[in-house]
């Protein structure tokens, strides 16, 4: 009986023990299922998320292109857009040629008022300016153009001569003695061709019909009212040199050119060297009445803080019966020799600042000269000592300026003086 006790508590255990074996296989394979589901649901949800990031990633690339296409849409019509632009100027001045002037301390008078227009409608570039005095008005330039190629652009209308250093051969107010007789910053009518900097070098041609106001037989009534210097008279031998020529001349089919090579010789160096040309017929009225040319080597030099400009050159004016003409400009009527020899010789070192609105100052010492005149009359010379101040939409220019037989400095350039002039100047502009 015992053997068979122990045989079925054997028997026993052993059908327990698998069915215990089984049970476990059955709730393992129950979690098995269980993660199997739940990996089913997170790679679902992976799935899901996937494609809410590629359709959110869609959505801002598709936003980042519109964007991109504004921006680029706006650029494109700043660029092709008309921009408009202007000054006005205030100016004191204390001289030395002046009774009146000294003895009230100087004077304070307004200056101009003027306005620029630039930019493009429709591929056709535009760019003007009119100036407003309170003797007169002037059209400074006024021209159309167009850019053909990458390097080559066409100017049509009142555009600047090319010639000299540029654009200006001078630092300060007054430009330099070669102004007064039309070789700086001078504008006519005509066509101009000019090539960007590119390649180190730099070419403008230009032909000019005649002076900005028509030549000789231009419709207005002072042929003094301009911007710019240019021949409009010849003078007789009892005629005064300031006063307005019984006998018309002007300038008429002149063609000019400049051409620049432009290189560095180091960090914060540049230099450019050139030689500018023209050559015009002269006309009365009725018939030629001779011919006019000019020539002139110069050097702009920069180096880090300085700028150094050099300038040396000739005019002709080959008119019969004479040797000095009428040049008019400003509201004004002057005289200079038929022919001469100019030099120049400026430097200037700019100091950038932060001293509230002031950004900038450049100091300069600018010196000019006219002389080997065919007239006989004694040399012209200006020394402009001076700084110029930056200041927002504030550019103030203080000049102290020691001449002699100079055009606004107590002389003409056909004076025969041994005076040296002195003009204390300072130029208050707002420029917008």
């Amino acid at each position: 009986m015992l053997k068979l006790s122990k045989l079925a508590f054997a028997t026993m255990l052993g059908a327990t023990s698998s069915a215990s074996y089984a049970s476990d296989i059955d709730a393992m394979q129950a979690q098995l299922s269980q993660l199997q589901q739940q990996m089913q649901q997170l790679q679902q949800q992976l799935a899901a998320e996937k494609a809410k990031q590629a359709k959110v990633n869609q959505q801002l690339e598709e936003q980042t292109k519109t964007i991109a296409k504004q921006t680029q849409d706006n650029t494109e019509t700043a660029l092709s857009g008309v921009k408009f632009g202007g000054a006005i100027r205030t100016n004191y001045s204390h001289t030395s040629y002046d009774d009146g002037n000294k003895n009230r301390g100087g004077d304070f008078d307004f200056d101009i008022f003027r306005l620029n227009v630039s930019g493009d409608i429709g591929g056709v570039l535009i760019g003007g300016e009119i100036r407003f005095f309170d003797y007169m008005t002037a059209i400074k330039s006024a021209w159309a153009g167009y850019q053909f190629t990458d390097d080559w652009q066409v100017q049509v209308g009142i555009t600047k001569v090319p010639f000299g250093n540029d654009p200006y051969n001078s630092h300060n107010y007054f430009f330099s003695a070669n102004y007064y007789v039309g070789l700086e910053d001078d504008h006519d009518l005509g066509v101009m061709f000019k090539r960007k900097v590119a390649d180190n070098w730099q070419l403008d041609l230009g032909f000019f019909k005649n002076d900005e106001l028509g030549g000789v037989d231009g419709y207005v009534e002072d042929r003094s009212h301009r911007y710019s210097y240019d021949i409009v008279g010849s003078r007789t031998a009892d005629e005064g040199i300031y006063a307005e020529p019984s006998k018309g001349l002007g300038e008429y089919n002149t063609f000019a050119g400049r051409y620049a090579y432009y290189f560095e010789h180091g960090k914060g160096m540049t230099t450019e060297v050139g030689i500018s040309g023209l050559a015009g017929g002269l006309h009365d009225g009725q018939d030629r009445a001779g011919s006019y040319n000019a020539w002139a080597l110069h050097v702009n030099s920069v180096i880090n803080n300085w700028n150094i400009q050099l300038q040396h050159g000739e005019y002709d004016y080959n008119i019969d019966d004479t040797n000095r003409i009428a040049v008019g400009a400003y509201g004004f009527y002057d005289s200079i020799a038929t022919d001469a020899t100019t030099s120049s010789f400026n430097v200037a070192y700019s100091v950038p600042v932060e001293w509230g609105p002031v950004s900038n100052l450049q100091f300069y010492n600018d010196y000019s000269a006219i002389y080997n005149k065919s007239d006989d009359t004694a040399d012209t010379w200006m020394n402009v000592t001076g700084v110029s101040v930056a200041a927002g939409g504030l550019f103030t220019y203080f000049d102290l300026v020691h001449a002699r037989n100079q055009a606004f400095v107590g002389g003409s350039v056909a004076g025969d003086s041994n005076e040296t002039e002195r003009r204390f100047n300072i130029n208050i502009g707002y420029y917008f």
